[in-house]
């Protein structure tokens, strides 16, 4: 039996620690991200999380194949090491994983991008297992993207193929993106853009949303399904917004599969539908039609896919 692997996924609000052993992950756990302070100040959270998981499942640190660690960055597979990351852990591009790694646990370390971890997860176990081109969309705090054509995940020279999805410019007249350009689709929507766009909104200050303790999109989509015209009008934006970057990456990758992911996606059976909709109307595939699909594990591709790397990176 192929022994587990120790998977670390960096999300901006919660890191996620699991074991994973083949496609199932036999045991998890979480701890608070305060990714806004950094990451080294939390490295020995982890390190006690991931103790205190072992000791709760008796096993051993030698049973492990080593560490996978998914990360919302663009990351040197080869070096491992975070090349640039966005509004969180910023002192990460500084320090060295390998290191940490070796004199924490004394395994060896695979690291990628999570929503390449993502897909990889997806690819192996869940919807795009039938599929060499694949391409997954996460909808999140940010937009993520990753692309497999003909079997091989997309890196790219510089580690930045097909993970930029959230990053292509829809609007070029739009507002300035935390990449340093203008009009990016997370500009347009995402979470950490969506509430100030909708205050600015006519009609905001009398609708539903200004009721709302948190503005985001669990709250946009509830209220427009109680016919409330602001949250209506920022769901159909966001939707159109979403839908012109799938067509993006389905020009850019020609895919078989489009994948859609992330949490909002909590809201699935209102995304899917509606984006595939308007892939199957504007996209340039004369071959077919593209599938659009919710993914198989929204909460938890990026640890099966970081416990893959480990013994097949």
């Amino acid at each position: 039996m192929n022994k587990p692997a120790l998977a670390i996924d960096l999300g901006g609000t919660n890191i996620k620690i699991g074991l994973v052993q083949s496609h199932v992950i036999v045991a998890q756990v979480s701890l608070d991200a305060h990714s806004g302070s950094g990451l080294q100040g939390r490295l020995p959270f982890i390190e006690k999380a991931v103790f205190n998981l072992l000791v709760e499942h008796n096993i051993l640190l030698s049973d492990l194949a080593g560490m996978g660690m998914s990360v919302p960055g663009i990351v040197d597979s080869t070096q491992k090491r975070i090349l640039s990351i966005d509004r969180k852990f910023g002192d990460a591009p500084g320090i060295d994983f390998s290191a940490w790694c070796d004199k924490a646990f004394g395994l060896k370390l695979a690291m990628e991008n999570d929503a390449r971890s993502a897909l990889i997860g997806e690819w192996k176990f869940g919807k795009a297992q039938a599929y060499d081109n694949a391409v997954l969309m996460t909808l999140g705090t940010g937009v993520g993207s990753a692309a497999i054509i003909q079997g091989q995940l997309l890196r790219g020279k510089h580690f930045t193929a097909g993970i930029l999805g959230g990053h292509t410019i829809i609007n070029y007249n739009g507002k300035d993106c935390n990449c340093g350009n203008k009009g990016c689709v997370e500009t347009e929507a995402s979470t950490w853009c969506i509430a100030g766009k909708v205050k600015a909104m006519e009609g905001y200050t009398t609708s539903k949303l200004a009721e709302e303790e948190k503005i985001d999109f669990e709250s946009i989509f509830r209220c427009a399904a109680m016919g409330d015209a602001v949250a209506v009008k920022a769901r159909t934006e966001s939707l159109d917004v979403w839908s012109a970057c799938a067509i993006n990456l389905i020009h850019a990758y020609d895919p078989e599969i489009l994948l859609l992911s992330g949490g909002i996606m909590a809201s699935s059976e209102t995304i899917v539908p509606y984006i595939e909709k308007q892939v199957h109307q504007h996209a340039w595939t004369p071959w077919g039609k593209v599938k659009a699909e919710a993914a198989s594990f929204p909460a938890s591709a990026a640890l099966l896919g970081a416990g893959y790397l480990v013994s097949n990176a």
